[in-house]
C-alpha cells in the first residue's frame, strides 16, 4: 500500500509518517497542497491522509481533484474542527473517515489498518500495487507502467514472500526454506540469487528500487523507492 500524508504541521506530519512506516506502509509526505498535487501527478496513492486546512488551499478541494483523477484513492481527513457540517461535506466528497485532532496515535493506526483491510478485501487482497507495479498473485499476472511483465512460478512465490513481509528482512535461509518447490525440487543459493537478479532486472527501472539487499542477512521488500 502506498500512502500520502498531507499535513502542514511539521511535527505531526513527521510523527504520522514515522508511525505508518514502522507499521509497514510505504509513505510519502507533503506540507502543502501544491506539494501534494506534484506528488500525485507522478504516481497514484492507495490512501491519502489529508489535513483540511492547508497553507495554500483546503483539503476539500484537493480531495475533489483527487477523486476526479482516481476515484479508488481512499481519503482520511484530519482536522481540528469537529463541526458536523464539515464532517458531512467530507463524506459527501467520498472520504472514508474523519479524524479530529488531537487523537491517540494508536487509535489512528487502528483506523488506517481497518481501512486498508477493507480496500484489500474489495480488490481481492492477493496482490500488490504502488501505482506503477501491479501484481495479481491469484491470476499470476503483472504489469509495470502498463506493460506486461512475465514472471516464473518461483519468481511469483519469491515476490509474494517479500511483499507480504514488507520492510522486514528475510534471511536467505528462510527464503530457501519457504521456496522449496511443492514437487520437492530443491532451491539452492544459486537459484535464489539468480531469481532475485531476474526480478530486479524486470521491475527496477527508471531509478526505482524494490528489493534491498541486507548484506550478511538477506533481502527486504521496500516497495518502489527512488535510488
Amino acid at each position: 500500500m502506498k500512502l500520502l500524508v498531507v499535513e502542514d504541521d511539521h511535527l505531526l506530519n513527521s510523527t504520522l509518517c514515522y508511525n505508518l512506516i514502522m507499521t509497514g506502509y510505504v509513505v510519502d509526505s507533503a506540507l502543502t497542497k501544491a506539494d501534494a498535487i506534484s506528488l500525485c501527478e507522478k504516481q497514484d496513492y492507495d490512501l491519502i491522509i489529508l489535513d483540511i486546512n492547508l497553507p495554500d488551499g483546503n483539503g476539500f478541494d484537493f480531495c475533489r481533484e483527487i477523486k476526479e483523477r482516481r476515484v479508488d484513492t481512499a481519503v482520511i481527513f484530519l482536522t481540528a474542527n469537529d463541526m458536523e457540517s464539515d464532517m458531512l461535506r467530507g463524506f459527501e466528497l467520498g472520504a472514508e473517515d474523519y479524524v479530529t485532532k488531537p487523537f491517540p496515535m494508536s487509535v489512528f493506526l487502528k483506523k488506517v489498518t481497518a481501512l486498508v483491510n477493507r480496500i484489500q478485501k474489495h480488490t481481492g487482497g492477493d496482490g500488490y500495487t504502488d501505482g506503477n507495479l501491479v501484481i495479481n498473485f491469484s491470476e499470476a499476472t503483472a504489469t509495470l507502467d502498463g506493460e506486461v511483465i512475465v514472471f516464473t512460478a518461483m519468481e511469483y512465490r519469491l515476490l509474494r514472500l517479500l511483499i507480504k513481509n514488507q520492510n522486514i528482512v528475510l534471511t536467505r535461509q528462510i527464503l530457501l526454506e519457504k521456496l522449496w518447490d511443492v514437487d520437492g525440487n530443491f532451491v539452492d543459493e544459486h537459484a535464489l540469487t539468480a531469481a532475485i537478479s531476474r526480478i530486479r532486472n524486470k521491475i527496477e527501472i527508471n531509478g526505482f528500487q524494490y528489493i534491498k539487499t541486507v548484506y550478511g542477512m538477506g533481502y527486504m521488500w521496500i516497495g518502489g523507492m527512488k535510488k
